[in-house]
């Protein structure tokens, strides 16, 4: 079974609320539909112009308060509204996707899951769906609620389920050590280990972390991984074949 992050920097325009790429999500269903069902796949994708103006305005990092109570369903029914049209392009290209609602089998404590039900997840997976979950608002035992990052969804069932390799697709070619969005010498990473330094500049909005916190994520899976650029038709089919192509955590 192979785990895809679907990158809110490729799926939407960060920058502009509400913003869907869907010819970017129809080439990914694409080189996915080559391989099924011959692999087994998991997708989880990130909230991007959907979820993050919204956790933003509403300030859920900050917790749970009463008069942003109403912010949190309105950010789960954004992310919902988003899985929706994945889940239809997925359909339309013949692969059975599967939404499952993230905030319904996880609790998180400091930004990280502490409790989860994946059962629903393997079974639906046994069958051949591909299960599609999603960055999301979730209970959170600290602060009441708080955000689910994608990142964090992946390493959590990479250590459970015990992946043959997680592939996170990006809007650049891999990691680089800084932002190749803002400074042109910026060198990609061919590979990544616990050693990794890098200077991080935010490129849009992002309330989950960014690239640093992928890497961390990245650095608990027990599997290889890969980091590539999403949008480039062809990379996503490489890492499948386990090519080299972007940055990689092996």
């Amino acid at each position: 079974m192979i785990i895809v992050k679907l990158g809110g920097s490729i799926i939407s325009d960060k920058n502009k609320p509400f913003s869907f790429n869907e010819s970017v999500v129809k080439q990914i269903a694409e080189e996915i539909a080559a391989f099924y069902p011959a692999k087994k796949f998991l997708l989880v994708h990130g909230g991007g112009s959907f979820g993050h103006p919204l956790a933003k305005k509403y300030k859920i990092r900050e917790g749970l308060k009463k008069e942003n109570m109403s912010g949190v369903s309105k950010i789960h029914q954004a992310m919902l509204e988003l899985n929706k049209k994945i889940i239809e392009i997925f359909l339309d290209t013949g692969l059975p996707a599967f939404s499952i609602s993230s905030s319904s089998i996880f609790i998180i404590k400091n930004g990280q899951i502490v409790d989860g039900w994946t059962r629903v997840i393997e079974e639906s997976i046994a069958r051949d769906f591909i299960p599609v979950l999603f960055g999301d608002v979730a209970i959170a035992k600290d602060k009441g609620i708080d955000i689910l990052s994608g990142d964090q969804i992946i390493s959590y069932l990479a250590g459970k389920l015990k992946p043959e390799k997680v592939i996170f697709l990006m809007d650049v070619d891999g990691i680089y050590d800084k932002n190749p969005k803002i400074h042109e010498d910026a060198r990609l990473i061919e590979e990544i280990n616990e050693k990794i330094s890098l200077r991080q500049e935010a490129a849009g909005i992002d309330v989950t972390g960014g690239v640093r916190n992928k890497i961390d994520e990245a650095l608990k899976i027990p599997c290889p991984v890969y980091f590539i650029n999403g949008m480039v038709r062809g990379n996503l089919t490489k890492a499948i074949k386990g090519e080299r192509v972007g940055t990689r955590k092996l």
